[in-house]
């Protein structure tokens, strides 16, 4: 999975509800050198779609007549349980002693 991606779940499961996406550009602070505002913008754009796509994320949208403005993300059951699979929350079964 993808850092963005990985990002993206992490933050999410942390906020426990719905994540809006300008809190996402955090991510490209901690790199030295950033890309073009534009490119980081379209690279959330294109990880929350994807997202979105596999049944890990919820999206909350503004409509226009020519497409779809993402505003806001939520996890999915689905997605939660990536999350905790790469946080390693996920208990094995089953337990032995």
């Amino acid at each position: 999975m993808p850092g963005l991606q990985a990002y993206i779940l992490e933050r999410t499961l942390e906020r426990r509800g719905r994540l809006d996406r300008r809190a996402l550009l955090a991510y490209y602070t901690a790199f030295n050198k950033r890309p073009k505002r534009k490119d980081q913008i379209d690279a959330i754009t294109k990880a929350l779609e994807r997202m979105i796509a596999r049944g890990w994320l919820v999206g909350y949208c503004v409509r226009t007549a020519q497409k779809w403005y993402i505003k806001e993300v939520q996890l999915t059951p689905k997605g939660r349980r990536a999350a905790r699979k790469l946080r390693g929350e996920q208990q094995k079964l089953p337990l032995i002693k």
